[in-house]
């Protein structure tokens, strides 16, 4: 009775925070508390009966044999009560930006070309990592303000001011910088943007959970405090060099990774990727595993001394490696998990998995309730779920195994199933190999975690003994990573089925905790995995072959064009390297797209600088065109060949006034020395114009070499002369900032205006008006 009453206020709490992402969240688990509270009053079963004792009066008397007892009104309504506080807590704890927060003095519309140089003062509080941009970024607790007037120095007063800072610096000037040192950095403040794409990454949510709002753009950096204070990170670099001084790059910090974390541990980008890529991110996190093995060595190595002295080092055990991997969630799931088994060891009594699990789920919870909507947070407590309550049921099904092989396919498996459906909301991406790469590279995982902890614990005492012993394990670590890169480079190795939706994710959740706790699903679970997976791919399907959408993308200077025709994908123009990996690829994966029909390169930006290798690298391209003066001579051409060549894809290169058609598309370069492209899609007429100037302009409307369109896309110093030449419908220009006079005349014609640094990536379909993407983010977030 106690037991179920605390599972259902920590429910209660935990749904509280989840019912946050809906409009009077608070007021609906109340309203559900009271409903429990009505459904499930106290009652007891009937149709169970057996003889009364006979010192209990007649023997012909019955009475309930087992009474089946659930939680009482007061209970349910208790719970719908934690849960309104709940919500309210969060809303309290969201971190909003203080009167003297460094964000508010940020320079309004900074820019590159209205730019503030700052000196800001204060205190680093986190190690120096190495950013996808070869920049060194850390945290710094700022101080103080001054503005920088000119080249020899600052005037004026400083200021006070608190708040946390997100600087990237060149790498050199971050190199030797560590936690409490005291720095001066000379750079531009900037407050960091939300999403301007579907599937874009959102630097803006990222560093407010962090508790940030606004970031620094460091130029130059005076170290204004020698003194070295002693912290945690000192022990944690200690155990980085001395596994890394052996075994090198990137098997060193791989291992280190794996023992403390990659959020401790500075790993290279590459490796990352890969593992995140194939499905093996969990080994990268340190977690249950690492929490596991430590007690199990340390009751171990004392099964002979008394339970209290067991409790005490294993107590303290936990807290340093919590202490070393930085204070994670995961880590902190799986300590406070562990301190439940040792008091159930001090206590002699037999500690429920669930219910420590539940437990630690809500301690976290209370602490920072915020971490609710931590990806992290999320995926390692529904892994640690699967595996309580998921993995019994599987070995009992792999039965005809032997049980090690059994138990090897059931632990990822289990965990499999209870985060695969959180991944498809977020990143729509199915690892095709996950589960067998898991099962084959367990024993590598960990032979490299119980040699990486020995390795760590022996390098605090004796650094080269430390450097040996992991020298060891170079052979299983390179094997590792081959195996990794052996399984990502398989044909199909994930599979994009799109970024499912609210209703999809809850639906199968439903089906999951059916199979888990009803019998009647239990002994159809195949049915349950049938109707799930068909609640992904039949919206998938039906999407794919229905809609027509064209997508213009935010990325800077240069017009990317995605076309979505009933099936087939049409991509023009890539960008540079960061816009594909960061912009296209996201977007396409959430749109569940796994293979470009058409690509046309038009080369606005007339270098070589592009993405389509990117692109080739994740995703087949059927047919390539690409316009390019001298194609035969282009390195980069070549290498895109290449390329084609793997996935049999046609490269053609793009003359001018060569119609490509591409579904419903006709493509075509109308100007040999500018470069301009005509679209006729449907009935409509887009034009992409680059950046050309006024005088090019009057020259070709007198042409008549440009045709009158009804959508422009035009860089922002040739949209003035293009909307009063061309008078299109619709003008999309790139910049983010515009001279306010030449808007406000171009507001008076008919016109409608978007500019993708400010509105986001536009999107048209033949059925409705064009939409910007952050309006319409915004729209939906008010309702949510």
């Amino acid at each position: 009775m106690i037991q179920t009453s605390g599972v259902i206020i920590c429910l209660g709490y935990i749904f509280g925070l989840l019912f946050t992402a809906v409009p009077w969240g608070g007021v609906w688990i109340l309203v559900l508390g009271i409903v429990g509270a009505i459904l499930f009053r106290r009652r007891t079963t009937s149709g169970q009966f057996a003889q009364k004792p006979e010192n209990a009066g007649s023997k012909n008397k019955t009475v309930p044999n087992t009474w089946q007892i659930t939680p009482n009104s007061r209970i349910w309504i208790a719970a719908g009560l934690v849960g309104l506080l709940a919500t309210l807590y969060f809303l309290w704890r969201v971190p909003q930006p203080g009167a003297k927060d460094i964000s508010q003095f940020v320079p309004p519309g900074n820019s590159s070309n209205q730019e503030q140089l700052v000196i800001v003062r204060g205190e680093v509080v986190s190690n120096p990592r190495l950013t996808r941009s070869q920049r060194g970024q850390f945290w710094l607790e700022a101080t103080q303000l001054d503005e920088v007037k000119n080249d020899k120095g600052s005037a004026g007063v400083p200021k006070g001011v608190t708040g946390k800072l997100y600087v990237t610096v060149p790498i050199l000037q971050a190199t030797g910088l560590y936690p409490s040192q005291q720095i001066a950095v000379t750079g531009i403040l900037y407050k960091p943007k939300a999403a301007s794409n579907p599937g874009g990454f959102d630097f803006q949510k990222f560093l407010k959970q962090e508790g940030t709002f606004a970031g620094l753009i460091g130029r130059q950096i005076n170290v204004l405090d020698q003194e070295r204070k002693w912290g945690w990170w000192q022990i944690r670099e200690r155990i980085v060099r001395s596994q890394v001084r052996w075994l090198g790059i990137p098997e060193g910090p791989l291992v280190s990774a794996m023992v403390l974390g990659s959020k401790a541990v500075d790993l290279p980008y590459d490796i990352r990727d890969l593992f995140v890529q194939a499905g093996l991110a969990h080994a990268l996190a340190a977690s249950g595993f690492q929490t596991s093995l430590i007690l199990s060595v340390i009751l171990q190595l004392t099964r002979r001394a008394r339970k209290g002295t067991q409790f005490t080092l294993g107590f303290l055990a936990l807290i340093i490696f919590l202490s070393l991997t930085g204070f994670q969630p995961a880590v902190l799931r799986a300590v406070i998990m562990g301190f439940a088994a040792l008091v159930g060891l001090l206590l002699k009594r037999k500690v429920k998995q669930f219910g420590s699990l539940l437990l630690a789920a809500t301690l976290l919870l209370v602490f920072n309730p915020l971490w609710i909507w931590d990806l992290g947070f999320q995926l390692s407590f529904l892994a640690t779920l699967g595996l309580v309550v998921t993995v019994p049921a599987l070995v009992n099904r792999l039965a005809w195994l032997p049980p090690g092989i059994a138990a090897l396919i059931a632990v990822p498996l289990a965990a499999t199933i209870w985060t695969l459906p959180v991944q498809l909301f977020v990143f729509g991406v199915v690892p095709s190999y996950s589960l067998l790469l898991n099962v084959v590279s367990t024993p590598f995982i960990s032979i490299i975690s119980i040699g990486g902890i020995t390795s760590a614990l022996v390098g605090l005492v004796w650094t080269q003994a430390g450097s040996f012993l992991a020298a060891v394990l170079h052979y299983p670590t390179d094997w590792l990573i081959k195996l990794v890169e052996f399984f990502s480079k398989l044909p199909g190795n994930s599979v994009a089925v799109g970024s499912i939706s609210t209703w999809q994710l809850l639906a199968i959740y439903a089906l999951i905790i059916l199979v888990w706790l009803v019998p009647w699903w239990q002994r159809r679970w195949w049915f349950a995995n049938v109707i799930a997976i068909g609640l992904v791919f039949i919206p998938l399907w039906h999407s794919t072959n229905t809609l027509f959408r064209i997508t213009v993308l935010e990325s800077g200077t240069e017009p990317i064009v995605v076309v979505q025709d009933r099936g087939t994908v049409t991509v023009i123009n890539s960008g540079d390297e960061g816009t594909g990996r960061f912009t296209i690829l996201p977007f396409l994966q959430q749109q569940g797209v796994n293979q470009i029909n058409w690509a046309i390169a038009t080369d606005f930006q007339g270098n070589e600088s592009n993405a389509w290798l990117e692109l080739l690298q994740r995703l087949p391209i059927k047919n390539f065109y690409e316009y390019s003066p001298k194609p035969e001579s282009s390195i980069a051409t070549q290498a895109i060949q290449q390329e084609l060549q793997k996935y049999q894809g046609s490269y053609q290169p793009l003359a001018v006034g060569q119609a490509v058609k591409t579904g419903s598309i006709v493509a075509q370069l109308i100007n040999d020395q500018l470069p301009i492209l005509q679209l006729q899609i449907l009935d409509q007429n887009w034009l992409l114009v680059g950046n050309i100037k006024s005088k090019e302009v009057q020259q070709l409307v007198k042409s008549g070499s440009l045709p009158r369109p009804q959508v422009l896309w035009c860089a922002p110093q040739s949209l003035k002369d293009l909307v009063i030449a061309l008078q299109p419908q619709v003008a999309i220009a790139s910049s983010a900032n515009f001279d306010i006079k030449a808007l406000s005349e171009l507001n008076q014609s008919k016109t409608k205006l978007f500019f993708t640094g400010r509105d986001g990536a536009i999107q048209w379909t033949p059925n409705g008006e064009f939409e910007a993407f952050i309006e319409a983010t915004e729209n939906k977030s008010s309702v949510l």
